[in-house]
């Protein structure tokens, strides 16, 4: 990462309690992603509507347990995308619970992926008044 950078040199933000066992960076889940890696983002409507990761497939966190048999036929790696990382764990230790062992979260959300995997991915925050972006 670059001086001045959010992130450490795995790219995820200063001081992120990082979990190997159920987390993948979002630049190490981006490289996967040519290797057979499916990724799950389980945002809003509304934010996916803000910034997209456009090879994601999009299940909002409240209907995945209903939709889960959509992931079935993928055996391959399996990761989940939210905001900032925490809707993303819950939905990864959901999908393992379901059947899915190898489900991952990525570590910081889209959030650490703009910064670290790619930049062209617009990073938004929620306020008051909903969200925004801000990059």
């Amino acid at each position: 990462m670059a001086a001045g950078s959010p992130c450490d040199s795995r790219g995820l933000p200063a001081g992120y309690p990082f979990k190997p066992d159920y987390e993948i960076t979002a630049a190490d889940a981006r490289a996967a992603l040519a290797h057979g890696l499916l990724l799950v983002d389980v945002r809003t409507s509304e934010e996916l509507d803000l910034a997209r990761i456009p090879t994601a497939t999009h299940i909002p966190l409240n209907e995945l347990e209903r939709r889960i048999d959509e992931l079935a036929d993928h055996d391959g790696p399996l990761a989940f995308l939210c905001h900032h990382g925490v809707r993303s764990m819950k939905a990864a230790l959901m999908a393992r619970a379901l059947g899915k062992p190898q489900a991952m979260s990525v570590a910081g959300g889209i959030d650490a992926w703009s910064l670290a995997a790619d930049p062209s991915v617009p990073r938004y925050e929620r306020g008051l008044l909903g969200y925004k972006v801000v990059k």
